[in-house]
């Protein structure tokens, strides 16, 4: 699977716990937020829940984590695109019911609040959890069906009540998007030469 981490300015002092806590499940690992340390431009979750989006629906990354202080403000962000299905993940029971029965793509985690000691502990068993089960599978089993049914249909109405993703930067103000793309290391991620939609790539060269 790639995985991309994107994680926004109150949350850069908790990258490398998200880093260490993705270890050994042989995931291919995409650090393109916020990292301890600074000297980059600060990104929101305004800007990180963009960019969440446009790695889903690009197909560069099959699951995104993301997060902010509460998990809320990147949640609400990134749930406005297209083609993103995110849980807020607090604990690892959340992990493991979000996996089977939504099957979601995104995850949104708590970062500063109730993140004392041992939180990068619990950063380990949420991911432990999250790749511990069949996703999508279903639970409680006599619930499988009905929830992939609920699944497919989420699936056709984000399709049905969003615009396309070329129409969206063209919506979306000029100065947010050009922080989101111009943070460093992301018109690499994207490889945007070779993106397949004509107009979504135009759109993103002109902004840049």
């Amino acid at each position: 699977m790639k995985i991309a981490v994107i994680n926004e300015t109150s949350a850069g002092g908790r990258n490398k716990d998200i880093i260490e806590a993705l270890e050994g499940y042989g995931h291919e690992i995409f650090n393109l937020g916020m990292r301890q340390g600074g000297g980059d431009p600060e990104l929101s979750y305004i800007e990180t829940g963009l960019l969440a989006a446009l790695a889903l629906n690009l197909g560069k990354a099959d699951f995104v984590i993301g997060g902010c202080g509460t998990g809320q403000g990147f949640l609400n962000s990134v749930m406005q695109y297209p083609n993103v299905f995110c849980g807020l993940i607090t604990e690892p029971l959340d992990a493991w019911l979000f996996a089977q029965i939504n099957g979601g793509n995104c995850i949104s985690l708590a970062l500063n609040k109730g993140y004392g000691w041992g939180g990068n502990i619990n950063l380990k068993f949420i991911f432990e959890k999250l790749f511990s089960v069949e996703w999508g599978e279903g639970y409680p089993p006599e619930r499988k069906v009905p929830q992939q049914l609920s699944r497919r249909a989420l699936k056709v109405i984000s399709k049905q009540t969003h615009m396309g993703f070329a129409s969206i930067l063209e919506a979306i103000d000029r100065d947010t998007v050009r922080k989101a793309l111009g943070f460093p290391g992301i018109k690499e991620f994207l490889d945007i030469a070779n993106i397949q939609d004509i107009a979504l790539k135009e759109r993103i060269l002109s902004v840049l």
